[in-house]
């Protein structure tokens, strides 16, 4: 009885009732009106089931339900009621895209019976959720670690900006966050098409030949393609399709929703940004920067991104040999061996598979040392 049933009537004798009937089956919260149940909501859920009395004082059935899809989407909403007007049943349904429309009286067998149907769906949109969020996203995300060792420069960038793409969609509440993590995580995966120097050029704010600026503008096109090929994650190639799009331009959008366009302006800005940190631009100074370019970045996002300044991490930078690596460091410069390939891009973290791939090179090729780390002082006291 672990997943929460929310009965929500004006009427305190109906709901004692209902809980008495319910209670060795269901795990049963009581609230007497639509203000009272969005409280609980809030502070005692998540629910699985809200059932609503449709005539209620102030906020009735609908408005409640309504806002419940909206707050609470995950949550399965049920309405009761003694009006079974067809008008009532459609704007419930409608509106607040209910589940089940019981109509009074109702048996306890008949509303134990939908409950036990809602409860179910819930578990399926939940498990779904789960699988997105938890499985899928942490596939993506061994994938992305692996392929940033064959070819560091073009994945270093994904796992610089995930957290700002994260910080974003967390304060514009974008359903669905796990989405544009992967997409910001995969977003340079065309990249490795591309002749490194271009990607060199790029991080080092050299002007592109107009060769290779088509070239590189043709990654995102190349990358929606790769990851199409996997179930469910088509939302997350349209995003990385249109990340280079101008803000003020709707070519190659049309049928797009507006999360996929929307997860794009957030991939352009936060790229960008990590571009020009990457070119030693200070914080603001990059946003002034980015500010001046007309039309180009959604200002929203812009403004979201400015307060969301780099924290100080008090650390110290250190000179090391590869013996003395150990994962959570963070790389102060470039890390090559000694035939020229760049093993980890500056202000990349160091991972335990990060480690692994500088053994073997240590072994067979050699790596340039020392090498410069930054490590917090919380890690040195570990």
């Amino acid at each position: 009885m672990s997943d929460k049933v929310l009965l929500v009537d004006d009427e305190p004798n109906v709901l004692q009732s209902m809980q008495r009937q319910l209670r060795k089956r269901f795990n049963v919260v009581t609230a007497e009106s639509g203000n009272e149940a969005l409280a609980v909501l809030k502070n005692k859920g998540p629910f699985a089931v809200i059932v609503s009395d449709m005539r209620m004082p102030g906020m009735d059935g609908v408005q409640l339900l309504t806002q419940v899809k909206d707050g609470f989407p995950d949550t399965v909403r049920i309405m009761l009621t003694g009006n079974a007007d067809q008008q009532t049943a459609t704007e419930a349904v409608n509106v607040g895209q209910i589940f089940r429309f019981l109509t009074k009286p109702c048996s306890a067998a008949s509303l134990a019976t939908s409950l036990a149907l809602a409860v179910r769906q819930y578990k399926l949109v939940t498990a779904e959720k789960e699988l997105l969020n938890k499985t899928v996203k942490g596939s993506i995300t061994v994938m992305a670690e692996l392929l940033s060792l064959a070819n560091a420069t073009a994945f270093s960038s994904g796992y610089r900006v995930k957290p700002l793409v994260k910080a974003i969609a967390q304060d514009l509440q974008l359903l669905n966050p796990w989405q544009y993590e992967v997409a910001a995580l995969m977003s340079q995966i065309g990249c490795i098409t591309l002749p490194g120097d271009i990607l060199h050029k790029l991080q080092a704010g050299i002007t592109l030949s107009d060769e290779e600026q088509r070239m590189y503008e043709n990654h995102p096109k190349v990358g929606s393609r790769l990851i199409r090929k996997i179930p469910r994650l088509e939302n997350v190639a349209a995003i990385i399709e249109h990340q280079l799009r101008s803000f003020d331009s709707s070519n190659g959008t049309e049928g797009q929703n507006e999360d996929v366009l929307l997860g794009a302006e957030i991939l352009k800005v936060t790229i960008e940004y990590d571009l020009l940190r990457q070119q030693d631009f200070g914080h603001l100074q990059a946003i002034r920067h980015m500010r001046e370019q007309t039309d180009t970045h959604n200002v929203e996002i812009l403004d979201l991104l400015e307060k969301h300044k780099p924290a100080e991490v008090h650390s110290t930078i250190k000179n090391l040999s590869f013996k003395d690596i150990v994962p959570g460091m963070i790389a102060v410069e470039d890390v090559f061996a000694k035939n020229g390939t760049m093993l980890i891009p500056k202000d990349q973290e160091i991972t335990w598979p990060v480690i692994q791939s500088l053994s073997n090179f240590e072994k067979h090729i050699g790596i340039i040392e020392p090498i410069r780390v930054r490590v917090a002082e919380s890690a040195e006291e570990e």
